[in-house]
């Protein structure tokens, strides 16, 4: 078996405004559970994360999303899919693309789940500096609040 030397395996800790951080990127279901997630480093930017989880994501008819995930390309890849987007348009977008506003109000649930996710000091506060010792505590917070 071989052994990991200092820097093999990646953090995922980025600088930002608030310090050195991480971005959990979400899909939550209508019921409001976690049902795909990724990790990544604080300052890098919504369309990674959207990439990373675009082939997880299951099937559904639309997605809700903020400002940070509008793009023409993730917008025809999820076209492409199936999944109509209820992404609002980015303050400098040229042709701004129409979004509902009363369908975008369901977002809440997004932000209700990672709440529910803070409410766990581990998690809010990042005790592991691995970074897959910090995915497996939000794992099992997600489990416990809304498996069990």
């Amino acid at each position: 078996m071989q052994s990991c030397k200092k820097g093999d395996v990646p953090r995922h800790i980025g600088r930002t405004k608030g310090g050195l951080n991480s971005k959990l990127h979400a899909v939550v279901n209508d019921d409001g559970k976690l049902v795909v997630m990724a990790l990544t480093a604080g300052q890098t930017s919504d369309h990674v994360g959207a990439k990373i989880m675009y082939p997880c994501l299951p099937k559904a008819n639309r997605l809700i999303g903020d400002k940070g995930y509008d793009s023409d390309e993730y917008r025809a890849a999820l076209k492409a899919k199936g999944i109509a987007a209820c992404i609002p348009p980015r303050k400098g977008r040229n042709n701004p693309q129409d979004y509902c506003k009363t369908l975008y109000k369901q977002r809440h649930k997004v932000e209700n789940a990672f709440n529910r996710l803070k409410d766990w000091r581990r998690i809010a506060t990042r005790y592991e500096r691995c970074a897959d010792l910090f995915f497996a505590a939000i794992i099992i917070s997600v489990i416990v609040i809304w498996w069990v």
